[in-house]
């Protein structure tokens, strides 16, 4: 989402689309930033728009990127919000979106936790979003990222009000008890190959993308900021022990997370099913 966000001019505007009171820290960027939302959760704040998605109020062509971070899945009406998304969109315009890949382990929970969680679009093809961007908005499908997983929305510090019994299972949100359910999600795909670490996917689109899409395996189970491990290792942040895994300090927030490499994790950029 950064790349897409150094590239544009200054003064450009961004439509932060679904994102309650912001989806991302725009600190730094030069950009007219637009929060857009059904949900009142930023009402009041001088960039922050209350509207459908469906019947956006803006002007065609108005936008010189979108942003839906993790947000096509609540659309209600999917069809006229993606049709709405194009119309606001300039011809030249980059898009992301990301969504959760609904076959996932991670996803499941997510949604048996929270009785849906509100995702009403469930996609479990790689390829299902890109062709249905493509043939809105005919921008080009730059790269898909996947996205590992950190359990962050089970850590009982995220949860802002009365915890869901069933977190019960889940050692109530115990962080050390999520940090090492999600080491141990790495460690089994690490040997097996499999995806149960995988949350989603990212799109990227525009003709003048060209995404770095590595897989990045370490997420916080706190914040949910996800590092490269070669930056990790390259600013001096892991910390290697001798019989434990090594963990690493997260730059965003400070959170200790078991570390894993992402050479490990190449064979996932391949969508596999399994």
């Amino acid at each position: 989402m950064q790349q897409i966000l150094s590239m544009l001019s200054p003064g450009s505007r961004v439509l932060d689309l679904g994102s309650g009171p912001g989806s991302f820290d725009g600190t730094g960027f030069p950009l007219t930033i637009v929060r857009a939302d059904i949900a009142a959760a930023g009402q009041g704040r001088g960039d922050f728009v209350i509207c459908s998605s469906a019947r956006l109020p803006f002007e065609e062509h108005s936008f010189d990127a979108v942003i839906l971070n993790h947000s096509l899945e609540h659309f209600d009406c999917l069809a006229e919000s993606v049709s709405e998304i194009a119309r606001v969109l300039n011809g030249r315009g980059l898009l992301y979106i990301a969504v959760p890949d609904a076959s996932t382990f991670t996803d499941r929970v997510y949604r048996w936790l929270g009785r849906g969680g509100g995702h009403v679009n469930l996609f479990s093809d790689p390829s299902a979003v890109p062709r249905m961007i493509t043939k809105a908005t005919g921008l080009r499908h730059a790269g898909t990222r996947v996205l590992c997983t950190s359990l962050s929305f089970l850590n009982r510090r995220n949860i802002r009000s009365k915890a869901p019994r069933k977190l019960l299972l889940f050692g109530n949100g115990n962080e050390t008890l999520i940090r090492t359910l999600t080491y141990l999600l790495r460690a089994f795909d690490r040997v097996f190959h499999r995806r149960a670490s995988v949350y989603g996917w990212a799109f990227y689109f525009g003709d003048s993308l060209a995404p770095e899409v590595t897989t990045w395996s370490n997420v916080c189970v706190r914040c949910g900021s996800g590092i490269p491990s070669g930056l990790l290792r390259s600013t001096g942040r892991v910390i290697d022990r001798r019989f434990l895994p090594a963990v690493y300090r997260c730059p965003a927030c400070g959170c200790r997370n078991f570390f894993t490499d992402d050479e490990d994790f190449i064979y996932l950029r391949e969508n596999k099913r399994t």
